[in-house]
């Protein structure tokens, strides 16, 4: 049964995703705003919807371990595997305006995460600075918006959202987006509340904590409209979507999702000590990773993502054996620390060298 309840909240949880992204882009465009800006806000925020559903849902439940793994932990697959997949599917192009902003805005964020949480704790009020900041992000993007649309981008968006329809054939539209946003959120609270207890009934039945389920399966889980958007998008030519959307829906999981559990959870949401000393800096390590990545050439090449893969599966191996206390822990411990690591670190300052050489 709670295998069950589990599976059929994932797909509610997609289900519901799609046809949220579905109703909340027409509407957007009918508003005039622009494609791009859709893509960074609308369908970066459909896609992290399941996320949103997830750790508030959790966070309201008393079950916090569960809400800060999800964000964390959905965050670290979207870089090392959704974007690591799209690459092997095809050399990703990244935007110039995504280096410039977008990239540094999410390295700085997942830092301030892991200050906030070094007391054990992010708190109500730290809650809504995150919720502030989500606000401020997405205010930014809709003034470029409006300056995009003085640069002549209203017709572009009048023709997508049908503004040949005549006024009759708008107002049903709109109506049809609005129950297609009604259903979509009625799906997400439905198939949060089941997958949370699925998930729950596994950490009890297999003997691990909250955290970890949070980390792996729930993260994963609902983290496939991302990894499903983001394939899609490289194999329709739409690689710049493909990067749009993992950038975008990393900087809504932890200014918008992570802000509002902290702000709606009764005491806010406590930062478990192992959390602290390793998942949450490998978030902050994987978004630092992204920008030299990002950086050479403006793409992401196929090696780079078979990187970004292998290092999730060392990321989720360290974790499984951290939480059976397997006795090749230690000797894995040491080779991430004084092999691996390490030569990350070469290899990042070799790509950051030949980007900035490239581009001199």
């Amino acid at each position: 049964m709670p295998a069950f309840l589990f599976l059929l909240g994932l797909g509610l949880l997609v289900a519901g995703a799609e046809v949220l992204v579905r109703g909340a882009a027409r509407i957007a465009l009918a508003a005039g705003i622009s494609p791009l800006v859709i893509g960074l806000t609308v369908v970066a925020f459909g896609t992290s919807a399941p996320e949103l559903a997830v750790t508030t849902s959790a966070a309201l439940r008393g079950e916090p371990d569960l809400a800060l793994g999800n964000v964390v932990g959905s965050n670290i697959f979207n870089v090392l595997v959704v974007l690591g997949a799209s690459a092997l599917v095809a050399p990703l192009v990244v935007s110039r305006r995504l280096v410039r902003l977008e990239v540094p805005l999410l390295t700085v964020s997942a830092t301030l995460v892991l200050l906030l949480a070094l007391d054990g704790l992010i708190s109500r009020v730290e809650g809504a600075f995150l919720l502030f900041g989500a606000f401020a992000y997405t205010g930014l993007l809709l003034q470029q918006s409006r300056r995009g649309s003085e640069n002549g981008i209203e017709a572009e968006v009048a023709a997508i959202a049908g503004a040949d329809e005549g006024p009759g054939g708008r107002a049903r539209r709109i109506v049809v987006d609005v129950v297609l946003i009604a259903a979509g959120l009625g799906l997400l609270v439905l198939g949060s509340r089941w997958l949370v207890d699925g998930a729950t009934t596994f950490a009890l039945a297999l003997g691990v904590s909250e955290l970890i389920i949070g980390l792996t399966i729930v993260a994963a889980g609902t983290s496939l409209p991302e990894l499903a958007t983001s394939i899609v998008a490289t194999f329709r030519g739409q690689r710049d979507m493909a990067v749009g959307n993992i950038v975008g829906s990393n900087l809504f999981n932890v200014l918008l999702i992570l802000g509002a559990a902290s702000l709606v959870a009764p005491a806010g949401v406590p930062a478990p000590a192992a959390a602290v000393r390793f998942d949450i800096p490998v978030m902050v390590g994987v978004s630092v990773a992204c920008l030299p990545v990002f950086f050479s050439g403006l793409r992401i090449a196929r090696w780079e993502g078979a990187l970004f893969l292998g290092y999730y599966f060392a990321y989720t191996g360290y974790i499984i054996l951290a939480a059976t206390h397997h006795d090749a822990l230690a000797g894995y411990r040491a080779a991430m620390l004084f092999f691996v690591l390490p030569l990350t670190a070469i290899t990042l300052l070799v790509i950051t060298l030949r980007g900035h050489r490239r581009n001199s």
